[in-house]
């Protein structure tokens, strides 16, 4: 990749609801990420994608092995993106079946190796652990090198100060935003060949 080319930010968002917080939380972190990328210098473009619309196609492709012109060309959005923020809202604990059934039309080896933040939304932070018992482990799966901090939030998050435990939404979304525009960085700095292990995030200096 030449060193002026954009950095592509592919974001899926797979919210059912007008309006949704599930976009509203996927368009926080592309802003977090975009910002710190460009803090080096770099044009970032982001690609937002929002799954209600492909609900119809994402069946029918199911059924027939095909993609409709509009499916195929956010899949292939997704998978030459130079790193990926996914946001999915929680239902019976885990992601929704939309989500999933997106991210399993993707050709295998897709996501290998690249940089993914994901991020959740639920009625209540009891649903928070859906983020690492659901969705990083569907994207370790994907080999994907999947950010630190997942974020998730609640109704109460939005507008809330966190407590002495958990920081405020906004500090959680900078610090994901960050994590992944390391992430990016390294990555397209040192181009993973498919045949050689991924950088781990603890390799870059994440614990």
């Amino acid at each position: 990749m030449e060193p002026t080319s954009p950095i592509t930010l592919a974001v899926v968002s797979g919210g059912l609801s007008l309006p949704s917080s599930t976009r509203l939380l996927a368009d926080r972190l592309a802003e977090a990420a975009a910002a710190h990328l460009a803090g080096g210098g770099r044009e970032v473009r982001v690609r937002p994608h929002d799954l209600r619309p492909l609900a119809t196609p994402i069946a029918h492709h199911l059924l027939s092995g095909f993609p409709s012109q509009a499916l195929g060309d956010v899949l292939e959005e997704v998978s030459s993106a130079d790193a990926l923020i996914a946001v999915s809202p929680i239902f019976s604990a885990s992601y929704s079946g939309l989500f999933k059934s997106f991210f399993d039309l993707l050709d295998p080896g897709a996501l290998a190796g690249k940089p993914v933040l994901i991020g959740a939304t639920g009625g209540t932070a009891r649903h928070s652990l859906a983020l690492e018992h659901a969705l990083r482990p569907l994207f370790a799966y994907q080999r994907a090198l999947v950010a630190p901090t997942a974020v998730f939030a609640a109704s109460e998050d939005w507008g809330g100060a966190g407590d002495a435990r958990t920081d405020s939404l906004p500090a959680r979304i900078e610090r994901a935003g960050g994590e992944l525009a390391a992430l990016t960085l390294a990555a397209l700095a040192n181009p993973r060949p498919a045949d050689r292990p991924s950088v781990t995030p603890s390799a870059l200096g994440f614990h």
